[in-house]
């Protein structure tokens, strides 16, 4: 495939009681979908779902096949709730090893901070066999990639820079070009003659988004397509919408 020259199209997989129960707010997800949007790959799918080892393996060989790219968050700690490793293994009927030059590097890791290097420490170092361990900046800890599957932690500081170091061996899709225009009318007085732009320029996606009080009710549009001649065509369509329907334009960009 050339690059940019087709859909790259992900899905990301949220890992985590904590997520289900409310204890612990995401912050990944948000940072996921706009890496990827950078790099012109749609995020086609997010789920999240619990620490239950069936439920994970199930989720990783559905999405695997269905896009280009899979992205796992969560549960490759030290803790014996860190499934998650063990999970892809089982997903890809490989058996769990513990990386050799991963293992080493933990062990100096823990040895210069006079920390133990423990059973449960270095379970740190598991990943199926055919893994390829993810470096990044952040901490000697990798992620992995199994095939088109990317394990990353849930921790987000360390799953920006899994991420970030992941992001340059993606394939490049078609890149997603947006504009955005700000202004006083209500969806409701919008809704009608919008549906039909939309209508009339299938290749574009168009989005309304009501902002709060404290923008005075104003309506945010945003167009998003991978050919800029479209969107710039379409926002042009949308400002003169506002303009027939005696509405003020607040911002664009």
């Amino acid at each position: 495939m050339n690059e940019e020259t087709e859909t790259v199209r992900a899905a990301a997989i949220l890992i985590g009681n904590e997520l289900l129960s409310g204890r612990i707010a995401d912050e990944n997800m948000h940072y996921i979908a706009n890496a990827l949007v950078d790099a012109g790959i749609v995020l086609a799918e997010v789920r999240v779902i619990p620490d239950d080892c069936e439920l994970i393996v199930k989720t990783v060989r559905e999405l695997k096949e269905q896009v280009d790219y899979v992205f796992t968050t969560g549960g490759i700690g030290p803790t014996h709730d860190d499934i998650t490793a063990e999970c892809i293994a089982k997903a890809f009927e490989q058996p769990l090893i513990q990386h050799p030059q991963t293992a080493d590097s933990l062990r100096k890791l823990f040895a210069e901070r006079g920390v133990e290097a423990n059973a449960e420490r270095m379970r740190m170092a598991n990943m199926p066999q055919g893994a390829v361990p993810l470096l990044h900046k952040r901490s000697p800890v990798p992620g992995f990639r199994m095939e088109n599957v990317y394990v990353l932690a849930g921790v987000p500081v360390i799953m920006r820079s899994m991420l970030d170091a992941a992001i340059p061996e993606l394939k490049k899709g078609k890149r997603v070009h947006s504009a955005s225009v700000r202004c006083d009318l209500q969806e409701g007085t919008l809704a009608k003659d919008l549906a039909l732009i939309q209508q009339n320029h299938k290749n574009v996606d168009i989005g309304s988004y009501p902002l709060s009080k404290e923008y005075n009710h104003n309506v945010s549009l945003v167009v998003r397509g991978v050919d800029p001649d479209a969107v710039r065509t379409v926002s042009g369509e949308i400002k003169g919408l506002i303009v027939r329907l005696g509405g003020q334009i607040i911002s664009e960009d």
